[in-house]
């Protein structure tokens, strides 16, 4: 079931519950890779997010960008989730040039794109960056 929404908001002053950031990944793709079961872990990523962005249809929340920057030179994306309900009408893109607009004009966006995203981004507009690496456990 899909649902046309044109009247979504986006908010930058709302941090979402735990039960509502839950039920948002709950229903796409990026809930099976974070610990959404982990209710303190999630928390915690919720709280130490220093800019989120989300979209509500009245008071469902139906995306978000959750994200660390330093609101000048870089911005980390941490997660871009949108209810696959709700995909395919712009709100991944509305909320990256949310984003965008609470960090100044020339700060880059960086991300890492989950295995399903990887077309997307560069779509509109992102750039593969060769040498960017991850660490996933203790440094030897």
């Amino acid at each position: 079931m899909v649902i046309i929404i044109t009247d979504i908001v986006y908010r930058n002053d709302v941090k979402p519950s735990l039960a509502e950031a839950t039920e948002l990944y709950s229903h796409c793709t990026l809930g099976g890779r974070r610990p959404i079961g982990d209710e303190e872990r999630f928390q915690l990523m919720l709280d130490n997010a220093n800019l989120i962005i989300t979209a509500w249809d009245k008071d469902r929340l139906v995306g978000i960008a959750r994200c660390l920057t330093d609101f000048v030179y870089v911005t980390y994306l941490a997660d871009l989730a949108v209810d696959e309900r709700y995909q395919k009408q712009g709100i991944g893109k509305q909320l990256i040039r949310e984003v965008q607009q609470h960090t100044r004009a020339d700060a880059q966006v960086v991300l890492i794109a989950a295995p399903q995203a990887v077309d997307y981004y560069g779509h509109i507009g992102f750039s593969a960056h060769p040498s960017a690496w991850t660490l996933n456990k203790q440094l030897k």
